[in-house]
């Protein structure tokens, strides 16, 4: 799973080095704040430019802004910071997250260029791994398909939350993830296996209902698909991705204990087949956090028990 960021662009490559706020920015901005928050996202699409217009659809231009009021919510307050190239920048507190909102205008005041991305707050703090003793998040023996310290064994290292971040799927005798042609969720061994608590935990968020996608199809819409995050005792954020629709057993607020069902695996978000992705963070929310190594108190590592450890890409894992 690539790294939560809700992203449009339609790039405008022009320099500009002023920094303070120009009136037409700060026109155009305050308008798109009033029409996103009242959903008015025709009125949005007004704003484009032709080319802006033919880069983002109407239809797609729908999606997107809906898509970011459901993981978001409305924009409570906005400050300008800075021009990045043509790009007015505001760092943007919504209900339910803060982002940086850019937006870049033509000589004719329309919108040319868009894009939402995280806001990073350096001033948090940046644990190097978990200390809560850990068994593995699932029953059975898995197989690692992402996973380690450099880009070849894990492409997740280059986001900054998910930089530690697991994929694991199951595999069979002859490496295949699936049973006869790969067409439907059900052929997939991991589709409907249960996910479980690593530890005793409570759970912080969950988000459910978002479809299963068709095998090879990838839902661009809400990245981690259906969505389950625990905190530990040590403040640890456990992230868990890509759950079965409508199979998440957890309600937020709600403890957990180790081994305490917490839903199916499924092929929700950006997701390609049924698998499970997993992460440690250090905060809740995934645009601010840096995530940490993940090692487990004891588990069983291609038929050797291992001790505290991190598996890596190509382990087959399971609990002792």
């Amino acid at each position: 799973m690539k790294n939560l960021i809700l992203i449009v662009l339609f790039l405008v490559p022009i320099w500009s080095f002023g920094q303070e706020e120009k009136e037409t920015s700060k026109k155009i901005s305050a308008e798109f704040e009033k029409l996103y928050n009242s959903g008015e996202y025709q009125n949005i699409f007004n704003l484009f430019s032709p080319e802006m217009k033919i880069a983002l659809p109407i239809e797609k231009a729908t999606d997107f802004f809906s898509s970011l009021k459901t993981q978001a919510g409305n924009i409570t307050s906005r400050k300008f910071a800075k021009y990045e190239m043509t790009y007015a920048s505001y760092v943007t507190n919504f209900e339910r997250a803060l982002f940086v909102v850019n937006i870049s205008l033509d000589s004719n005041e329309k919108i040319n260029g868009f894009y939402v991305k995280p806001f990073k707050d350096n001033s948090l703090p940046k644990p190097e791994r978990n200390k809560s003793a850990l068994i593995l998040p699932f029953k059975g023996q898995w197989t690692v398909f992402w996973g380690g310290d450099s880009k070849e064994l894990n492409y997740h290292i280059e986001s900054e939350a998910q930089k530690n971040a697991f994929d694991i799927i199951i595999i069979d005798e002859n490496g295949k993830t699936f049973k006869t042609n790969g067409k439907s969720n059900d052929d997939y061994y991991a589709f409907g296996k249960e996910i479980i608590a690593p530890c005793d935990a409570e759970v912080v968020l969950v988000v459910d209902g978002v479809k299963d996608n068709i095998p090879g199809e990838l839902n661009p819409i809400y990245l981690p698909g259906n969505t389950v995050i625990l905190k530990t005792a040590h403040h640890e954020y456990l992230f868990f991705a890509h759950f079965k629709q409508n199979s998440i057993e957890v309600k937020q607020g709600q403890s957990v204990k180790q081994g305490e069902l917490l839903g199916l695996c499924g092929n929700s978000g950006n997701s390609t087949e049924a698998h499970l992705h997993f992460h440690i963070q250090n905060v809740e929310d995934m645009n601010k956090a840096t995530g940490m190594k993940c090692y487990f108190k004891e588990i069983i590592v291609n038929d050797s028990v291992k001790k505290d450890y991190s598996p890596i890409k190509g382990d087959r894992i399971a609990n002792k």
